[in-house]
């Protein structure tokens, strides 16, 4: 009498299952929509070690993803917990087209205050011209 055993089978499944649920997990964490200004070279996603500073339109400022306000001192509070889990002192600036020059200068600033030494500004790569 010949018998099929499914349990590995079963395993294989269940493998499967747990990577699809991670993956979707990363997938569906991937930031905020910004429309980054193009450039001939842009920052690749392997140098994102550091602490990422998202300027959004209207005067909205974001570190490492979570709001805070430049108004008070919630921003250094903020920029000072980013900058202890992270052993790099890079701030990556990612601004959105409609923002004000003078807000990046003024997080520029602040950052460096708080123990930023390098600064790097997030831009999408320019479309290839076809020849």
């Amino acid at each position: 009498m010949a018998e099929i055993n499914i349990t590995p089978l079963t395993d294989i499944f269940l493998v499967l299952l747990i990577i699809f649920m991670v993956t979707s997990s990363v997938m569906s964490q991937l930031g905020v929509n910004v429309n980054l200004p193009k450039a001939s070279h842009s920052i690749a996603e392997s140098q994102a070690e550091g602490v990422i500073i998202t300027l959004l339109p209207g005067g909205k400022v974001q570190i490492n993803q979570r709001a805070v306000s430049l108004s008070d001192t919630t921003f250094e509070k903020s920029l000072k917990v980013a900058f202890q889990k992270t052993s790099s002192r890079l701030v990556i600036l990612e601004g959105d087209r409609e923002t004000f020059l003078g807000s990046a200068i003024e997080i520029m600033d602040r950052a460096r205050k708080e123990g930023a030494d390098k600064f790097a500004i997030a831009t999408m790569p320019a479309a290839q011209k076809s020849e």
